[in-house]
């Protein structure tokens, strides 16, 4: 069965996307991608290329009146959540798909994402969990759920939800936590009672991220990439990992995530360390044709450099500007543990 996916992304994102493309190109034999490009520079750039499996779509022809409407009162950020259920739809309508997979542009596969799709069976529309680690729990403001593959059949039961999904999102979707609500994702929490046919995820190969990792080990060689869940001893193969919170800064660094996630060397190693040059290697390769396109999303000065006296220095100070406890260097273990600012050309 051929995979039908969508995504958005602008110029900023346009090394991850492509990289998520690739991917998909390795691990899917069967796949179509339908990118809905965010700029003008995004969908010339995509367009150019005419990518095998893979429809680029501009705004101009996927904004209608409604979603035109409330794009002024939204940030840019607000504004794509608000229109990831529209993408489905639009994709499922337009192009007659039996079903879509609304995919974030960060993800990477490592594995045939069939099987997550089949684990649906009869049922129309499939969520994923965000599984948090307990220490990182952010159920109760972010959702249980995330919003980074969902799938949709064009039944009547997935179209029902994704109307549902994208007349909540236009009437109500912003970067912030309100009356249960908090952008396109909390809405998804009531979904398994509130409608017929709706599955959870339950392959744990299937939404690996920074607030999840913490929960596994994994094994590596040329066939297999494995996840060990700790607890229980399961064995699962890794599907896709959601690199969120990656950011490039100037000077040639890179971030890999929070500083509230603790994330092994393991982890680093085996998942961020391959992403990163990846992306670099993408966005090389837009430079050369395209010198002004800031395809991995270069954005100001960062706020730490890559590990190093300076580094451990500023850290410091700003320890003993928050108390005058932190004189014998108090905490500075764990930020050092914590610190994911690297060189990224080196990394």
């Amino acid at each position: 069965m051929k995979l039908n996916f969508c995504t958005l992304f602008n110029t900023n994102y346009l090394s991850r996307g492509i990289a998520m493309y690739e991917s998909l190109q390795q691990h899917c034999p069967d796949f179509h991608l339908y990118v809905y490009a965010f700029d003008q520079n995004c969908y010339n750039y995509l367009k150019e290329l005419d990518l095998k499996n893979l429809t680029v779509i501009p705004l101009s022809e996927f904004e209608d009146p409604q979603l035109l409407e409330i794009k002024p009162t939204r940030s840019a950020g607000e504004y794509c959540w608000t229109c990831t259920p529209s993408t489905i739809l639009y994709a499922i309508k337009t192009y007659g798909l039996d079903h879509c997979t609304y995919v974030d542009a960060d993800l990477l596969f490592y594995s045939d994402p069939a099987v997550l799709i089949d684990e649906m069976r009869e049922k129309t529309v499939m969520i994923t969990e965000h599984r948090y680690t307990p220490a990182y729990d952010q159920a109760a403001t972010s959702g249980k759920y995330c919003v980074q593959f969902v799938t949709a059949r064009n039944d009547p039961d997935g179209i029902k939800v994704m109307e549902w999904w994208r007349n909540a999102c236009i009437d109500w979707c912003y970067a912030r936590a309100e009356d249960g609500k908090f952008g396109d994702q909390k809405y998804l929490d009531s979904w398994t009672s509130q409608f017929s046919g709706v599955h959870e995820l339950q392959h744990l190969g299937g939404g690996l991220a920074p607030w999840n990792v913490q929960q596994y080990t994994f094994e590596k060689n040329e066939k297999h990439f494995t996840g060990i869940e700790i607890s229980s001893g399961k064995k699962f193969d890794v599907i896709f990992f959601h690199f969120h919170g990656l950011k490039f800064y100037e000077d040639d660094i890179v971030s890999l995530t929070d500083a509230g996630y603790e994330i092994r060397k393991e982890v680093i190693d085996l998942f961020y360390r391959p992403y990163v040059r990846i992306l670099n290697s993408i966005a090389g390769r837009i430079r050369k044709s395209h010198p002004g396109m800031n395809a991995n999303g270069v954005s100001g000065k960062a706020p730490y450099g890559a590990m190093g006296l300076s580094t451990l220095a500023n850290y410091y100070r700003q320890g003993l500007k928050s108390s005058k406890r932190n004189l014998s260097g108090l905490h500075l273990l764990k930020k050092i543990k914590h610190h994911y600012f690297f060189k990224a050309a080196k990394f």
